[in-house]
């Protein structure tokens, strides 16, 4: 995941790197990692966004409710018109259930909390009302069972609408 989100970060970056700068206040999209999510951005200073994120994943065995928060603080790349670097870290809740449909002792419920750190890429189209970000997210989810634990395999490709 990790690579994946590195080639795709270079790339961003060498495609786009002839584009103007053309700032944002909020954007609202869809957040593409584990799991996938709605995404809200919303800069409350020049440099300062919060992002916010509720997402659902389900398969064979396993239902995963998240609701999160991140702060990010953003820097400009010099030399690249509407791309910026962010760091920073927020927290997050999981709900999940397990049920593998054979062993009705191993099913549970489970409410986790977790403290998530972000590294990233941001990006606006000049011309279009659109953001790109990609971002590594190392998180430690407090709790036991499935989904405890640290995590260095979270990360995410954005897409969002930008409002100005």
């Amino acid at each position: 995941m990790k690579k994946l989100i590195f080639t795709l970060a270079v790339i961003f970056c060498c495609v786009f790197a002839a584009q103007s700068q053309s700032d944002y206040k909020s954007a609202i999209g869809l957040r593409l990692g584990y799991p996938a999510s709605i995404s809200l951005k919303h800069f409350i200073s020049e440099k300062g966004a919060i992002e916010g994120f509720v997402g659902f994943r389900g398969y064979r065995w396993v239902r995963l409710i998240n609701i999160g928060a991140m702060y990010q603080h953003h820097s400009p790349i010099t030399g690249v018109d509407g791309l910026k670097w962010y760091v920073g870290g927020g927290a997050g809740a999981w709900l999940w259930t397990y049920d593998d449909g054979y062993n009705f002792d191993r099913d549970y419920n489970n409410f986790n909390l977790g403290i998530m750190g972000c590294l990233g890429l941001d990006y606006k189209f000049a011309e279009l009302p659109l953001n790109m970000s990609a971002d590594w997210v190392p998180t430690f989810v407090l709790g036991e069972a499935y989904y405890g634990g640290f995590g260095y395999g979270y990360g995410a490709l954005s897409i969002r609408y930008t409002f100005k």
